[in-house]
């Protein structure tokens, strides 16, 4: 028995209508894609229950991994984080403001900052991990654990090919046709 999911009929219909594309990457990319939206409400949820926005979890989640005393630099959260320093700048704010973080002197470089974890931060951060655990669990039902570690051993190759690209700024052009 075939089972075929809403990206086969969508591929079945561009073979239709473009059957000089290769549809093998669309394929892969739309199945991530939708794959992407089922654990973004996931993830939303988890961390709603929790307390935390995605955003607050993100820079929380980079403290905790570090382990005690729970303290980085701005720049380490820019990097893991993937933001700008100028949104990281806003984001520390306004953690300040909600006491799930505390910006600290560097002693080893009087003019630096270190961005600390409060203990109401640490509570939050870890029950939102404890959800998101089970969320992905659930996600992740209907695989076997050979199929789960096949697909992390291919999603990694993927990533790691993926990365090498800059993110695409400006408008893109398209070749022209005669």
């Amino acid at each position: 028995m075939k089972h075929e999911d809403e990206v086969d009929r969508i591929i079945a219909d561009w073979t239709r209508a473009r059957p000089d594309l290769d549809l093998a990457p669309l394929a892969i990319f739309s199945r991530l894609w939708r794959v992407t939206k089922h654990l973004d409400r996931a993830r939303a949820h988890a961390f709603e229950r929790s307390g935390l926005a995605s955003w607050e979890f993100d820079v929380l989640a980079v403290l905790r991994r570090g382990g005690e005393p729970f303290k980085q630099s701005p720049k380490v959260l820019v990097q893991q984080t993937m933001v700008s320093s100028g949104t990281m700048t806003n984001r520390i704010d306004r953690m300040v403001e909600r006491d799930l973080v505390r910006r600290l002197t560097d002693p080893n470089d009087g003019r630096g900052v270190l961005v600390e974890m409060t203990p109401h931060g640490l509570t939050l951060v870890d029950a939102a991990m404890t959800r998101l655990s089970d969320a992905e669990e659930r996600l992740l039902g209907g695989l076997a654990r050979s199929e789960r570690e096949r697909l992390s051993v291919l999603l990694r190759r993927l990533a790691l090919s993926v990365d090498r690209f800059e993110p695409v700024t400006g408008p893109i052009t398209l070749p022209q046709t005669d």
